[in-house]
């Protein structure tokens, strides 16, 4: 488990720069969640559930361990 407390981790941010410099309250707009939400994921803070990861992955057209990783 990492230091914020969470086994999963991202490359959100990575993603958000690499598709247009995409804010993190134009992600949230288009899956459905707050820009706090958003900053905590990104952050490692919060795990998303697995809906939430699957439209974040849709956003950028790519596979869910594209954006986020699970490590045990």
């Amino acid at each position: 488990m990492n230091v914020a407390g969470t086994a999963v981790t991202n490359t959100l941010r990575a993603h958000r720069f690499a598709h247009g410099e995409m804010t993190q309250q134009q992600l949230a707009d288009k899956v459905g969640l707050t820009r706090q939400t958003i900053i905590a994921i990104e952050q490692g803070r919060y795990a998303p559930s697995l809906e939430a990861a699957f439209r974040i992955a849709r956003v950028f057209g790519v596979g869910l361990e594209a954006v986020f990783q699970f490590s045990d």
